[in-house]
């Protein structure tokens, strides 16, 4: 009975220092708080899409060129889909191209330059030369020549933009971790005997988690704007998905005729990434903090 009491005793501090932080988090970066909220707002959207949208993405028989109001709150486009259900729906496409694309992506440029900054030598050499040639090319051109060569659809557009991030987060985290493993504590450990693996999972793997935190909502964000373009190109997803830069390729098409259709889906992408690029300026910042006053203490 006591360790059950112990248990819920040492939970309770546990919960207390984390709503402190909380609060001091949203007190010191109140910008950031900002762009959580809006971040989570969107997410929401698209988690409750099938319960929120009045209609579905692809429903196409209602009136073309309806203006905003009554039934349908965006209007409606040209070929008679309700605009504010399709905005609805892009934004659960946006975070799934989003979110899957920078998840494979940072973490795999993660491991590649967590080992290629740790180990060094010959490995790191051919590692950066090849991160120079991915980085040389603009990145809207490697996309559109890997879009032309995979075909349009989805899942390309995830596997174009995991092609275009990974090295941007490879060449991140090198960085990182060459700063890292110059400090005090990393020669204790080798020098105590510990093996570069585990001096490289143990003590620099959780010191860098700040750096991929940073990489994740960022590139999150940036991904979302290059489907958009992709989609805005032709290039991305198929014209029926609800993409949002599909959404305003088709509204340039009328913009004389119904200039409200290129509105609001450019509202969304402007929204989503605003509050991503607040919140992860404000996760940077506060690990940045955290990391100068670890670096000085040691």
């Amino acid at each position: 009975m006591g360790l059950v009491g112990g248990k819920q005793r040492t939970a309770q501090p546990s919960l207390g220092r984390r709503a402190d932080g909380l609060r001091r988090f949203v007190r010191t970066e109140p910008l950031g708080s900002l762009g959580g909220v809006i971040v989570l707002a969107m997410v929401l959207v698209a988690v409750l899409a099938p319960w929120i949208a009045p209609f579905g993405p692809k429903d196409v028989q209602f009136g073309i060129f309806q203006p905003p109001g009554g039934v349908h709150l965006a209007g409606t486009d040209n070929l008679g889909r309700d605009i504010f259900s399709r905005v609805i729906w892009g934004s659960r496409l946006a975070l799934y191209v989003g979110l899957i694309s920078v998840g494979f992506s940072v973490t795999l440029g993660s491991l590649w330059g967590l080992s290629s900054g740790y180990f060094g030598g010959t490995y790191d050499a051919v590692s950066q030369r090849l991160v120079d040639v991915l980085m040389g090319f603009p990145p809207i051109v490697l996309a559109l020549g890997l879009m032309a060569v995979l075909g349009q659809s989805i899942n390309n557009v995830i596997i174009a933009l995991v092609f275009l991030l990974t090295p941007t987060a490879a060449r991140t985290m090198r960085s990182s971790v060459l700063s890292l493993k110059e400090l005090t504590y990393v020669h204790s450990a080798l020098a105590v005997g510990n093996s570069h693996w585990r001096v490289l999972l143990v003590h620099l793997v959780p010191n860098a988690l700040g750096t991929y935190i940073v990489l994740f909502t960022v590139n999150v964000a940036y991904a979302i704007v290059m489907e958009a373009s992709l989609s805005f190109l032709g290039l991305g997803t198929p014209p029926d998905e609800p993409s949002w830069g599909g959404m305003i390729t088709a509204a340039t098409q009328s913009m004389e005729r119904a200039p409200w259709i290129i509105l609001f889906p450019g509202l969304a992408i402007s929204l989503m990434v605003f509050g991503l690029t607040l919140m992860g300026d404000a996760i940077r910042d506060v690990t940045d903090a955290k990391m100068r006053g670890s670096e000085d203490n040691r």
